[in-house]
């Protein structure tokens, strides 16, 4: 599939985590999500090595802690968490954001033949986590 253009429209989200799920969306050099949080999810402390994260925050609330430092994001929100960070977060109401990530982690790509549109480089700029 060539085409630059995409739909999460009947695409089911893919269970990134327990009471975590993702539409992903990426290209050669950014990644795309939309994040779903269920009520009271958690997604431990972790760092991504070798990406850079962004947030936006569309609906409820999520507790972000980057190196120590917590803030409760709401709807308008956002925040960058540099790569190699430790962070973790948690919703006791549920959340849903978007986020991006460079350069593209591989494991947020659900089903790469769906979920990206290479150009000549494909995916050699992408990285494992």
């Amino acid at each position: 599939m060539n085409s630059p253009f995409r739909t999460w429209k009947g695409v089911d989200p893919h269970e990134f985590a327990p009471g975590v799920t993702i539409n992903a969306i990426g290209g050669e050099q950014v990644l795309m999500c939309r994040v779903n949080y269920l009520p009271g999810a958690i997604i431990p402390s972790h760092s991504h090595p070798d990406s850079e994260q962004l947030m936006f925050v569309v609906s409820g609330d999520v507790t972000l802690t980057v190196e120590g430092k917590t803030r409760t994001l709401k709807q308008g929100d956002v925040a960058v968490v540099n790569k190699g960070l430790n962070h973790n977060l948690s919703t006791e109401e549920g959340c849903t954001f978007i986020e991006a990530l460079s350069p593209v982690p591989r494991d947020h790509v659900p089903v790469p033949e769906r979920d990206l549109v290479l150009g000549a480089g494909g995916d050699s700029l992408h990285v494992e986590r």
